[in-house]
């Protein structure tokens, strides 16, 4: 059966999702909204048949699942209303900024018995598919640990000016917004983590967010996670998780580029799809509707993106 779907915040996430929904066949989109106008009528000139709703609870009323792309204060409540009126949820990522708010979501949406999911990108794609399932059948030999790598000459980056809270220290982040997904991409490999030290850097304007980020996390086991990240200086984006093994190692660049090492350079084990991005969003909706008929998927639980968003935010304090 198709799902009918709302969308709740029409930034850029909200507008690339709503571009993949259009092509699949198991959703249709029959509302959209969000509170600025210039929003609107962009995602609006993407999809000239989908209504826009007058508000919130409408486009909530309207749907079977909702999915949420707005910042995370206000999604808590939205998706909060969504589930107590029975409508699936399909929350962006991170799931908050405030671990008690987040704690009491994750324990309503589990008390309403509503499908629920967290979009990491990375969830259903191949690469984490395939790293996941190397390290499981040992082909990768024993794990040794994981090694994030992530520096930008500016952020938020070009393409993310438009989302202005991104570069506040209250919701933003390239903790929250980067750092985020390879540590749920860790947790899946290695199990739990606990942050063992963390050194954020801030700027002298304390409304802005971090601007370097140097952590250690560990396995109950001691295997390590190190983290790396920062901004400034000419420099092209790097986005890396390395995921160590005494036989292979596995290499995530950009979040799709998935390559092997023996001990020698780095392969990559397939070639990307043409649109890695539009491939990943497509297998994200894929395990999307599985989720909503109750069905085994891989998508991002609210409780795992609760794990994640502990870890992020003890990083952000400084430990």
């Amino acid at each position: 059966m198709v799902k009918k779907v709302s969308i709740i915040g029409l930034g850029i996430m909200g507008r690339r999702m709503l571009q993949q929904m259009q092509t699949h066949d198991g959703f249709e989109l029959v509302a959209i909204w969000d509170p600025s106008q210039s929003s609107r009528e962009l995602a609006q000139s993407m999809a000239r048949e989908v209504p826009i709703a007058g508000n919130a609870d409408d486009a909530i009323a309207a749907a079977d699942v909702v999915y949420l792309a707005c910042p995370p204060v206000p999604r808590r409540d939205y998706a909060l209303t969504a589930a107590r009126a029975g409508k699936a949820v399909f929350l962006e990522k991170p799931l908050g900024v405030n671990i008690a708010e987040s704690e009491d979501l994750v324990a309503q949406l589990e008390a309403t018995g509503v499908p629920a999911a967290v979009n990491f990108t990375q969830a259903a794609g191949a690469a984490m598919t395939g790293v996941v399932q190397s390290a499981q059948t040992g082909e990768m030999g024993d794990l040794l640990g994981v090694d994030i790598v992530v520096t930008y000459a500016a952020w938020p980056r070009e393409w993310q000016k438009a989302a202005d809270w991104l570069r506040f220290k209250e919701e933003g982040g390239l903790t929250r917004e980067v750092i985020s997904h390879f540590l749920f991409f860790s947790e899946r490999v290695l199990g739990p983590l606990r942050v063992v030290w963390a050194r954020p850097t801030y700027p002298n304007d304390p409304a802005l967010c971090e601007t370097h980020m140097l952590a250690r996390l560990e396995t109950a086991d001691g295997l390590p996670v190190s983290i790396l990240a920062s901004v400034g200086g000419a420099q092209p984006d790097r986005q890396e998780l390395t995921i160590k093994g005494s036989k292979s190692s596995r290499r995530v660049s950009d979040f799709y580029v998935n390559a092997i090492s023996d001990g020698g350079a780095f392969v990559e084990v397939e070639k990307p799809a043409e649109d890695p991005r539009s491939a990943s969003l497509q297998a994200q909706l894929g395990d999307l509707l599985l989720c909503l008929d109750g069905k085994p998927n891989r998508l991002a639980t609210p409780r795992e993106a609760l794990r994640v968003q502990k870890l992020v935010e003890e990083m952000l304090t400084g430990k």
